[in-house]
């Protein structure tokens, strides 16, 4: 399938987990895609695409600063004609500390990256999409830990909840102008994000329990999350807009129970 054939995509955080994934997964799909990271890692995610016959350019900086994020989609238009989609996937965790012994720096430097982020990767993908008049797609990664206390840290969870209604309200502010806004929520995905978790578990012998907590009983890969990004980014997906879709193997559709027991 190539959904993205002589489209240009911009994927952030695109050096390893849900990034790495899509960026490859749209250069499979066609597209040119300029694969941008802080990691010098995102350089072998450039490589893998290249030799599988696909278009891409690494793009080293920081997704929250104007000035990167500016010049990243102008390279896109300038060098490929147009900018179509843009995957706003950059982020950090910022730790699982209690609400006291968050520091304000490290509150402000989560919500920096994980929401100042997308807001400058929505905010100058539309400026050059609607100068050109291309519609086109725009897609956050938030994650279900915005929905509801359980799943991350304190600043991450908030940073989360600032994305999902950032999607609804940017998609809004941009009406009649073909670009759709629409956020991706994971649930618990084995990334380098959630890599000390995942071991922790493994160490301790309870492995086989990671991702327990939902109907299917099991945690998610990253190619799994990116393959509703990439959804999300298609004409396939064209009269969906200002949603926040869900990626956890239904751990949101309920409140906390005992399976089989409903008091």
């Amino acid at each position: 399938m190539q959904r993205f054939s002589g489209r240009t995509v911009i994927v952030t955080g695109a050096a390893s987990g849900i990034g790495r994934a899509a960026a490859l997964r749209f250069a499979a799909e066609g597209a040119a895609v300029l694969a941008a990271d802080r990691s010098e890692a995102v350089e072998a995610t450039v490589a893998a695409i290249r030799e599988e016959g696909g278009t891409a350019s690494a793009h080293r900086g920081d997704a929250a600063d104007e000035s990167f994020v500016r010049g990243l989609v102008e390279a896109a238009a300038s060098t490929h004609g147009a900018l179509h989609a843009t995957f706003a996937n950059a982020g950090i965790s910022g730790g699982i500390d209690r609400l006291w012994d968050v520091s304000v720096a490290e509150w402000q430097e989560v919500l920096r990256v994980n929401l100042v982020g997308v807001f400058l990767a929505i905010r100058e993908s539309a400026r050059v999409m609607m100068a050109a008049r291309t519609p086109g797609a725009i897609v956050a990664t938030a994650s279900v830990a915005g929905l509801r206390s359980g799943a991350g840290g304190l600043p991450y969870s908030a940073s989360k909840a600032g994305v999902i209604n950032l999607v609804q309200t940017a998609a809004n502010q941009l009406a009649g102008t073909g670009i759709r806004v629409n956020a991706v929520l994971p649930g618990l995905t084995e990334t380098g994000m959630t890599a000390g978790m995942f071991e922790a578990a493994r160490a301790r012998g309870s492995g086989h329990k990671l991702g327990q907590l939902n109907p299917l009983k099991r945690y998610a890969v990253p190619e799994e999350v990116a393959a509703v990004a990439v959804f999300l980014a298609s004409e396939e997906s064209s009269y969906v807009n200002g949603q926040a879709l869900a990626v956890d193997g239904g751990l949101s559709s309920s409140h906390p129970t005992v399976p089989g027991k409903f008091i």
